[in-house]
């Protein structure tokens, strides 16, 4: 039986002029950032039914849903804060910021020697149906983590299709779910839930156990989260491993399921992210996967492994080689390497994020 996790450690605090921000400047963004709340309403299960993402039946809920809390943040940098806002360890669903966490559970894999070449076709080492097929059977594991697989299939009674031809800009407002004619894997990017969660589920394959388990072992616990984390899958997404029942957790909370966390555990993401998956002395990822995780794909100059960029300048006063994991609803994390600065924001109206950079970088005045 595994010991329990240590308490974690409250990250150090200082006054903003000692970490580089003009105070007052710095007190204005803060204040900009409490004032910008999402428009997602409070009571999530409520929104996700309503048909926000897709109209019925396409939008069934499957997994555990919690009302979410007020908007809260913090700004560090070098690992010290130079500012917080509201309920900071206040746990709330996080999205889509699920998926940058499975692009972390993949360098692990890299790392570990179960996915040796991000190259090689998914199926040479998953033996399970989602990989079957010429198209399926093509698929590579950088295919998946770039969001370029076109994979095709229904997977856990949610069909590939559904978010065919989505638009992140006006999601909400602009139908998606066509049947668009599929490219060859590797020649569309497309931001697609299911095929997301086909990566989940490769990699339950490949480390052979549920993946919260290997989270908490290999990356939560390490990095000294708090244990008010959880990562919940659906209710149909039960699948056989090795002659036992394990959930396949998603990497989202579309449908319901996914991470549910606080601020401060993310902040320790971001900073594991910043120091090139180091912790402490102690070597999280394996090394270059980092760099790698930056490298943007050819089809999408601001997407990475399941990390969102900014080569792009589409945060003008951001660092170009920033990253960013970032889910519905205005939940953010921001890694600037040059400044060494660590932000999360949590439910911050999107249309916001880019003001409240430009509002961070201003008071910097170093």
């Amino acid at each position: 039986m595994s010991s329990p996790a240590p308490s974690p450690v409250p990250f150090p605090e200082a006054a903003p002029g000692l970490l580089g921000f003009d105070p007052a400047r710095l007190a204005e963004a803060v204040a900009f950032a409490e004032s910008r709340e999402t428009p997602f309403p409070r009571d999530l299960l409520a929104h996700l039914e309503s048909g926000y993402f897709e109209p019925a039946p396409d939008n069934e809920v499957l997994g555990p849903v919690a009302s979410r809390g007020a908007p809260n943040g913090l700004i560090l940098r070098d690992g010290v804060v130079a500012a917080r806002w509201g309920n900071t360890r206040q746990a709330d669903m996080t999205f889509s910021v699920a998926k940058s966490c499975l692009s972390i559970l993949a360098g692990v894999a890299h790392g570990d020697g179960l996915i040796p070449n991000l190259d090689a076709r998914v199926s040479e080492s998953v033996d399970d149906p989602a990989f079957d097929g010429p198209r399926n059977g093509a698929i590579t594991w950088r295919m998946l983590l770039q969001q370029t697989s076109e994979w095709e299939g229904t997977l856990f009674g949610k069909a590939d299709q559904i978010d065919r031809g989505r638009d992140l800009a006006s999601e909400g407002k602009k139908p998606k779910g066509w049947p668009r004619p599929l490219a060859a894997p590797g020649e569309h990017w497309e931001y697609n839930d299911v095929r997301v969660n086909v990566l989940s589920l490769a990699l339950l394959h490949r480390f052979g156990r549920a993946l919260p388990e290997v989270w908490k072992e290999r990356v939560a616990d390490p990095i000294g989260s708090s244990t008010e984390w959880r990562w919940e899958g659906y209710r149909t997404s039960t699948v056989g491993l090795g002659g036992r029942k394990v959930v396949s957790v998603p990497g989202g909370g579309h449908w319901g399921g996914g991470i549910v966390t606080h601020a401060e555990d993310q902040a320790r993401l971001g900073l594991l992210m910043l120091n090139d998956g180091v912790w402490e002395g102690r070597r999280i990822l394996p090394e270059g996967w980092v760099a790698e995780s930056g490298v943007p794909v050819s089809l999408h100059p601001d997407y990475g492994l399941l990390w969102w960029l900014n080569r792009s300048g589409r945060f003008p006063e951001a660092d170009r080689a920033s990253l960013f994991a970032v889910g519905a609803g205005g939940n953010t994390i921001w890694i600037e390497p040059s400044t060494r600065i660590v932000a999360v924001f949590r439910w911050l109206h999107p249309d916001a994020l880019q003001q409240l950079i430009a509002r961070i970088a201003d008071a910097r005045t170093n």
